[in-house]
């Protein structure tokens, strides 16, 4: 089973069809008792990076996440679930984010920002979620900030008035900046790719 954390920031309903869609087992985990008893955990997230820590504490995820991720389930941010991983965010002063990839969350670069629509990845190494995946695939972004991470987790970059991160990879953890539940067939596939980690340690 997997848990989608509902903490009141997300398109929490998109991704739970996109899964379902698949074939996979979904729930969404409201507690860190409904976070305990899943097989692995997807992190959403639409909107600011303040109020979205603020709720995770407020319902006493911040724990429960940290505990999943370490014992070793698959674990998936997407776009503001990937960059709460980080330790903080310009967005935000002072909030401390999840800190499980060190580094920090910076401004979009350039005039044009958010960058709304359709951008292309350039695979930077292998990633589980990638297999199968046709070079340069395009896929849908809606964001302003974007991750810059200190350890050597890079696994997809886009260009958009320079060069960010848009896939993270380190072990049992995955984080997408862009929307695989929007981002059609090529987006249904990464999330198949993940359901299919998620089987393998079942």
């Amino acid at each position: 089973m997997i848990a989608i954390v509902d903490y009141g920031v997300g398109n929490l309903l998109s991704v739970q069809k996109a899964l379902e869609s698949l074939g996979a087992q979904v729930y969404l985990a409201r507690t860190p008792e409904d976070l305990a008893k899943a097989k692995a955990v997807i992190l959403p997230g639409v909107g600011a990076f303040g109020r979205a820590m603020e709720n995770l504490e407020l319902r006493g995820l911040v724990p429960a996440i940290k505990t999943s991720i370490a014992s070793g389930k698959e674990f998936l941010g997407i776009c503001l679930g990937m960059q709460l991983l980080l330790e903080s965010s310009q967005e935000a002063p002072g909030t401390q984010g999840l800190g499980i990839i060190p580094g920090t969350v910076v401004r979009l670069q350039g005039q044009k920002v958010p960058q709304i629509g359709w951008n292309s990845l350039k695979f930077e190494r292998p990633s589980p979620l990638f297999p199968g995946i046709d070079p340069e695939p395009y896929l849908y972004f809606v964001h302003s900030y974007c991750v810059a991470p200190e350890a050597d987790v890079v696994a997809a970059t886009t260009d958009y008035q320079g060069r960010f991160p848009s896939a993270l990879w380190q072990d049992n953890i995955h984080a997408l900046q862009f929307h695989p539940e929007k981002s059609g067939r090529v987006g249904l596939e990464i999330l198949n790719n993940f359901w299919k980690l998620v089987q393998k340690c079942s």
